[in-house]
């Protein structure tokens, strides 16, 4: 595969204008197969038609339509946010076409864009559920309206589609900039002085200024991020927390409320500390990072332990099987975490995205790509049910993963975040080239002297933590070139070869850096330890403790009823891993001892003590990996296993232990 820099500006979702890492864009590297590479083909050949389909067939993108020819709001279909959904569709069939220039998928573009064009009014409103005769006026209902939201959602496709198409013809930057002016104008100086209760606009405005150099975007997005916390918005049962508008941002210690609006507000407010130059809202915003990664994110990556709010909990309330972990909440910790990424170069961040991207996003697309998880539990207590292929499920109530939902945020999501993956993988700064997350792939791209570097990846990761980077051009002088050691990868080993010499020592976790002058041929190889692992909770975590889970490189794993003999070791609820069980490997997967617990047969749980049954033997069990849990039909499942009575193994690979990720 061949790769031409076309554009000096990244093709990629954020681009900040400084930082301590700049993005390498899909015009810099390109994934080219793998675990990634398969999840990509997938989501071009099937997901995006899937959802063009049913946004077709739920009404949303035919409330366009009628939008255009005064058909609202007698026939207007989907809930207040339904025309969002249409616009990440959008988005994620622009960074498709950046990644594949697929003709087909730029006719499906076209033929979109248009429809939505002819929707907007003269002014630059563009909303299909209010302000029409009939309709709620616009701006009515800030709280849950999602107007802002919608427009927060148009920008980004259009960004999306001028970085991967500059000076495209299609007419969505002409109108994503009228959509973005009105509301400048309608919230700006002497305007309303309000928020939008679903944060989005925010980090949308802060694209579109990139973008374009206007300065009113980023300056409405510092607007936006300064009112939270003032009150603006209407209290509710939950409290203002739900709309991050208990506490202004820059006083806030941790992320809280409803935890995707809360994601993509850390994420537009991280925008707003870079471009604005300020170090204290920056500061804050690293600091509510910090302890919401160590006290209220699941081991999953995933963030959200509240149904009812789909919010965070207090510090440690991490519930396995009342585990929300919105997909989308993944998605918004991946934006957020990516932005500090950038501006901070600590590679902690990219270690939270790997284990978010492998245990969030990969969970919930079915292997066909035309089913989704909306909430991703660490615990199934009962056998879900079967999802009807052509019905519509509410929220997150499907037990297995389901076609499509009323509130259909999560496979939209999904789909842009997989098409535009290849802009997460590698980064630079003024003197060589980072590689954060590993692929297949090849990278491509000029240092700030002009300089040329490239280099090509190998790798089965993470069925195997072997990666081979080879220098397909070196640009002569010396530079650096920089390889992620993830935090659980204890014993990593560098290995160095050119036509000089072999160097090889072993590495800490971190940022490990090779400085030389590459040639051609070079070789840099990195040998990551995959031997499965126990890790345990921190103590104060209430609902897991006493429990275990085994992991394997950046991937969780799972004990799923449908590996499980009933007559050798019992129901999934009444085992513990045996005493001193340690996982290992066999036949391709990672297996543990465990042995069943003694019953309680006397009427009342609470009697006595918890025992293992007696003169029970253990039993070698299979685990499956948690994003593939599900794919063998209806099961229990459990991520955390209670340990045994007599064993309780402790290890601190990958957890909140009170102070960060270790």
């Amino acid at each position: 595969m061949t790769m031409q820099i076309t554009t000096p500006a990244p093709q990629a979702p954020a681009v900040p204008g400084r930082g301590r890492f700049r993005p390498l864009g899909q015009n810099e590297v390109r994934i080219t197969g793998g675990f990634w590479g398969e999840r990509q083909a997938v989501n071009g050949r099937n997901t995006l038609a899937h959802i063009e389909a049913r946004l077709e067939s739920e009404g949303w993108l035919p409330n366009f339509d009628l939008a255009a020819g005064d058909g609202l709001p007698e026939r207007r279909r989907g809930r207040e946010f339904s025309d969002s959904e249409v616009y990440k569709y959008l988005e994620a069939l622009a960074w498709e076409i950046g990644r594949t220039d697929d003709p087909a998928l730029e006719e499906r573009f076209r033929a979109v864009v248009a429809r939505v064009g002819r929707a907007q009014e003269a002014d630059g409103y563009l909303n299909t559920h209010f302000g029409r005769p009939g309709q709620k006026p616009r701006w009515s209902d800030l709280e849950w309206g999602h107007e802002l939201y919608c427009a927060g959602h148009l920008i980004q496709a259009a960004v999306a589609r001028e970085r991967t198409r500059p000076g495209s013809d299609d007419g969505l930057l002409a109108i994503a900039r009228s959509a973005a002016d009105l509301v400048c104008d309608e919230f700006g100086p002497g305007g309303h002085v309000k928020i939008c209760g679903h944060a989005e606009i925010e980090v949308a405005l802060a694209e579109l200024f990139r973008l374009t150099g206007e300065r009113r975007y980023i300056d409405q997005a510092r607007v936006f991020v300064e009112r939270h916390g003032r009150g603006t918005l209407r209290d509710i049962e939950w409290g203002r927390k739900y709309f991050q508008d208990d506490i202004a941002v820059r006083d806030a210690d941790v992320l809280r409320g409803h935890a995707v609006r809360a994601n993509y507000l850390a994420a537009g407010a991280t925008d707003v500390a870079v471009e604005t130059h300020d170090a204290a809202l920056l500061k804050a915003l690293r600091r509510q990072w910090d302890r919401t990664a160590a006290r209220r994110t699941y081991i999953t990556g995933g963030q959200g332990s509240h149904h009812q709010d789909e919010a965070f909990g207090e510090d440690w309330e991490l519930p396995p099987d009342r585990a929300y972990s919105e997909t989308c909440a993944g998605i918004g910790s991946i934006m957020f975490t990516w932005r500090l990424l950038l501006a901070s170069g600590d590679s902690r961040h990219a270690d939270l995205i790997e284990r978010t991207l492998y245990n969030v996003v990969a969970t919930s697309p079915a292997p066909d790509g035309r089913a989704f998880y909306y909430a991703n539990t660490l615990h199934q207590r009962v056998p879900g049910t079967p999802a009807d292929a052509h019905a519509t499920s509410p929220r997150a109530s499907s037990s297995l993963r389901a076609p499509w939902f009323e509130v259909s945020c999560c496979p939209p999501n999904v789909a842009r975040t997989l098409a535009s993956l290849d802009a997460y993988v590698a980064t630079k700064d003024d003197d060589g080239v980072q590689l954060l997350q590993y692929a297949p792939s090849i990278v491509r791209t000029t240092l700030s002297d002009g300089r040329t570097v490239a280099f090509d990846v190998a790798t089965d990761y993470p069925a195997d933590g072997r990666v081979t980077i080879t220098i397909t051009e070196g640009a002569g002088a010396p530079w650096t070139l920089s390889a992620r050691v993830p935090d659980w990868a204890d014993g990593a080993v560098l290995r160095v070869v050119t036509a000089d010499s072999t160097q090889q020592r072993q590495v800490p976790s971190g940022l490990v850096e090779v400085r030389h002058g590459f040639r051609p041929g070079d070789l840099v190889e990195l040998e990551l330890p995959m031997k499965p692992r126990v890790s345990s909770p921190d103590d104060r975590i209430d609902a897991i403790r006493g429990c275990v889970a085994i992991e394997r490189g950046p991937e969780v794993l799972a004990l799923e009823s449908v590996d499980l003999e009933p007559t050798a070791s019992g129901d999934i609820a009444r085992i513990a891993v045996a005493p001193g069980a340690v996982p290992f490997e066999r036949d391709g997967r990672v297996w543990i001892a465990v042995v069943p617990l003694g019953p309680f047969d006397d009427g009342w749980p609470y009697t006595g003590s918890r025992a293992d049954a007696p003169g029970a033997a253990s039993v070698d069990v299979p685990l499956v990996r948690y994003h593939d849990w599900a794919q063998r039909g209806p099961s229990t499942m459990r991520v955390w296993i209670p340990a045994s009575s007599d064993s309780a193994p402790r290890a601190d690979a990958g957890l909140p232990l009170g102070d960060g990720w270790t």
